[in-house]
């Protein structure tokens, strides 16, 4: 393989790292709900409020999911993932290596 095709490679293998690390899953998974339950925790009827005893739950649920959302994905800006490159010895255009003398 030439150096601009390992190149290509290794940038592929990056991008997919970045984008199914598992904190960008959490993270955005928490904001959306987190976006829906607040909303929802906004427009609460009296009845809803009454039933958690006076608390309006989903409104403080759902910035607390904010809150945690936004955590995960501040974490995943400060800190990124870092891919290792294969070690040269392991594969090769063949497939992978066996020892000798077996």
């Amino acid at each position: 393989m030439s150096e601009e095709t390992k190149g290509d490679d290794a940038e592929k293998m990056s991008a997919a790292a970045r984008l199914f690390d598992v904190r960008r899953v959490i993270g955005g998974l928490f904001v959306v709900y987190g976006v829906i339950v607040t909303v929802r925790g906004i427009f609460d009827g009296g009845a809803e409020i009454n039933k958690a005893q006076g608390v309006r739950i989903n409104l403080w649920m759902g910035l607390a999911m904010l809150a945690l959302g936004g955590f995960f994905l501040l974490w995943l800006r400060l800190s990124p993932t870092e891919v290792r490159a294969p070690r040269p010895d392991s594969t090769d255009e063949t497939g992978p290596q066996t020892p000798e003398g077996n």
